[in-house]
């Protein structure tokens, strides 16, 4: 029945829904460690349950227990993520390690697919950061997901201090705010995109929100239609509307030429609203009037 099943590409946690047989027999254990060349399972978790009462009073409450307990009865919850546990109950000290890459195997035997598919090639998983890393699978810290931390944002900050930093400024994505997280953008599990980003570029991944700002236009401002980046930054900025510069200072970035009364103090006003040069030019992002190849309407 599962061979039909993958025939078909319905991927492994399918299979488990679908067929309630569990996969961690088709995880290649002795291939992943030597140490497990000549170890059976045991089937039974109450054998390690014997030693292990700490992580069963914890294990109990998580989404994992919950499934292996209904799905895989003879195996048992333990040996299906831990592998094939004979030579550890005849020997407790004798412990049979998975490396971050090898426990990544044991995850994916059905956590694969979906948004997994490019987790072998991802940023994350060339650093040696592994699931384990950010999930805690053997007690619930969290409320979705099994995340290390109680939210998603500060298992991210974990390594990810200067995103922490950067959210922390005046002008900044509202996800301390918990209106928006990490995963609005990013997949942690990795993507074709620089960044892990969710859009196949910078500026895909901002038009899912910002729309009005994608286009067609009659008359396009290059450095939006380019990068998003050119002119904003993506997490925070002390600046307005995440602007990476004070104002007309982002616009002189480019337009330094002359002939133009396009120095920054031309372009303040004492009202509070005033936006240097988006003062005149307020389409700069792109404009479909006949008149406005200036961005003035």
């Amino acid at each position: 029945m599962q061979s039909v099943f993958r025939r078909l590409g319905i991927p492994s946690l399918a299979l488990i829904l679908i067929s309630g047989t569990a996969l961690a027999k088709e995880v290649d254990f002795a291939k992943l460690n030597p140490a497990f060349k000549n170890a059976s399972f045991v089937n039974d978790s109450g054998v390690c349950y014997g030693c292990h009462q700490d992580s069963k009073k914890h294990f109990e409450e998580t989404a994992h227990a919950k499934a292996f307990r209904k799905k895989v009865p003879d195996r048992g919850e333990c040996e299906s993520c831990h592998g094939p546990r004979s030579l550890h109950v005849e020997n407790p000290t004798k412990e049979h390690a998975l490396n971050v890459t090898q426990q990544a195997s044991a995850c994916l035997q059905c956590h694969e697919g979906a948004d997994r598919k490019f987790w072998k090639s991802s940023a994350h998983a060339s650093e040696d950061v592994g699931c384990a890393s950010c999930h805690t699978v053997m007690s619930k810290k969290s409320e979705r997901n099994l995340l290390a931390k109680p939210t998603e944002r500060d298992t991210c900050y974990t390594c990810h201090t200067n995103v922490r930093g950067e959210l922390n400024k005046s002008s900044h994505h509202p996800v301390r705010e918990g209106k928006l997280s990490c995963s609005g953008c990013h997949n942690a599990h990795g993507s074709l995109t620089p960044g892990m980003l969710k859009g196949t570029s910078i500026n895909d991944t901002c038009f899912k929100c910002h729309q009005e700002k994608r286009g067609p236009f009659v008359w396009e401002h290059a450095p939006v239609r380019e990068n998003c980046l050119n002119c904003h930054e993506a997490h925070g900025s002390n600046n307005r509307k995440l602007q990476n510069g004070k104002d007309s200072f982002v616009c002189l970035q480019c337009h330094t030429y002359g002939g133009h009364i396009n120095l920054p103090r031309y372009n303040r006003t004492s009202n509070p609203y005033g936006e240097g040069c988006v003062n005149c030019h307020m389409t700069i992002h792109g404009s479909n009037s006949p008149s406005g190849a200036k961005f003035t309407r």
